[in-house]
């Protein structure tokens, strides 16, 4: 009687343990959800359609972040003008000035695609944003400078055994795009002129570590960080004026890559024949008929992110 008694606490105490473990984990992930970019987040310019989504492994969170800066949406620009030109910070009201007429987009990817790993992906979010707003004072707009001190916080911060991939891209109304990658895949561009995915010069695509894993050369705290790997170089920024009317310019993880069936790879062939069916719909349109043909062409066994950004 004893022993049932003994038995029946001990299942009662696992069990409890268990509500508690599944209560703190559905938190974490509303908290994870919560900074998922909603629909009104997505930048809106002239002459430039952009969207895009993440597809987690798991179906709630994983390892793949997006976040949008549309300037004239998530600051006061009129504001901050006004207080640069009463400094006489003449270069900063240029640059202020300069975003209303573009838009940033980064793409992110934690090593693993646990709903865990998600936890990285929110802290960069936070930590970028945050980030963004002390540019925005100071520039005017966001620089290379920001990345060195995020590769900073995480080399302090994060385990070897985790890294994370890094594209972060503005594109303007003109269809200029400029953007800086820490370890991400490269953009693709279909061409509506040449009715397929262009090839870019090497020298326009120049990438860095992934963030984290090497201290800034350069960084001002230098000295008081060890490694045995040595220092990066600072990040470089890439210039592209390749998109014409009608072009599409894709950022990507590299679940969308390597996304393969039977040692058949989806993209660049099939994603290239897609493109050229679906070319003349919109960002979103794009999006979601990508998506369902990728899924069609096998099931996902990694997060799978990317944003379409098409010149009209």
């Amino acid at each position: 009687m004893a022993f049932d008694e003994i038995d029946e606490t001990g299942l009662q105490q696992v069990n409890d343990s268990m509500k508690m473990l599944m209560g703190e984990l559905n938190n974490f992930q509303d908290i994870a959800r919560y900074v998922t970019p909603l629909p009104g987040e997505i930048p809106a310019l002239d002459g430039v359609d952009i969207y895009g989504e993440t597809i987690p492994l798991n179906g709630i969170v994983g390892g793949d972040h997006i976040v949008y800066v549309d300037f004239k949406k998530r600051y006061d620009l009129d504001a901050r003008i006004e207080k640069a030109r009463g400094r006489g910070q003449d270069d900063v009201v240029k640059k202020l000035e300069e975003c209303r007429f573009k838009a940033g987009v980064a793409v992110a990817d934690v090593s693993g695609h646990q709903i865990t790993d998600a936890l990285l992906a929110a802290m960069l979010h936070q930590a970028f944003l945050m980030g963004a707003i002390y540019e925005m004072d100071y520039y005017g707009n966001i620089t290379a400078k920001l990345f060195e001190n995020l590769n900073t916080r995480f080399y302090n911060s994060s385990s070897l055994s985790k890294f994370i991939t890094m594209i972060y891209g503005e594109i303007s109304e003109e269809g200029h795009f400029q953007f800086l990658s820490a370890g991400h895949p490269m953009p693709l561009v279909y061409s509506r002129k040449y009715e397929g995915i262009v090839d870019v010069p090497e020298d326009r695509m120049i990438a860095s570590p992934p963030i984290g894993t090497l201290p800034s050369g350069r960084d001002i705290d230098r000295n008081i960080n060890e490694s045995v790997l040595g220092f990066k170089e600072e990040y470089e920024l890439n210039e592209w004026d390749l998109m014409g009317t009608g072009d599409i310019l894709i950022l990507f993880t590299d679940g969308l890559v390597e996304h393969h069936r039977n040692g058949e790879f989806y993209a660049p062939h099939y994603l290239e024949q897609k493109l050229h069916e679906i070319r003349d719909l919109t960002a979103k349109e794009i999006f979601y008929a990508i998506k369902e043909d990728l899924i069609a062409f096998n099931t996902p066994d990694d997060d799978i992110s990317y944003v379409i950004i098409k010149r009209h």
